[in-house]
């Protein structure tokens, strides 16, 4: 029984991750597109602003899915911090 549990709580985990993966891969596209039709909608620009917003949409996805597969897999740097403060000496 116990492995039992143990398998599901495996499946659990990945089934969060890929569904918390496709959220993040989606809705900057889909605040991008938003903003878009907020801005040909009330400032009557004309159709073209689709096409940037589509391509700051799928870049911003594209770093999200980058920073959760640098999380996911482990392989985020550590940052040192070198800088000397008053109250922490060398």
């Amino acid at each position: 029984m116990k492995k039992n549990i143990g398998e599901w709580s495996m499946i659990l985990k990945h089934l969060t991750l890929l569904s918390q993966l496709g959220l993040s891969l989606m809705m900057p596209l889909l605040l991008c597109m938003g903003a878009c039709f907020l801005l040909t909608s009330k400032l009557s620009l004309g159709s073209w602003v689709y096409i940037p917003g589509f391509i700051l949409g799928i870049g911003a996805s594209c770093t999200t899915a980058w920073k959760m597969y640098r999380q996911i897999t482990g392989k985020q740097e550590k940052k040192k911090d070198n800088t000397v403060s008053f109250n922490r000496h060398l």
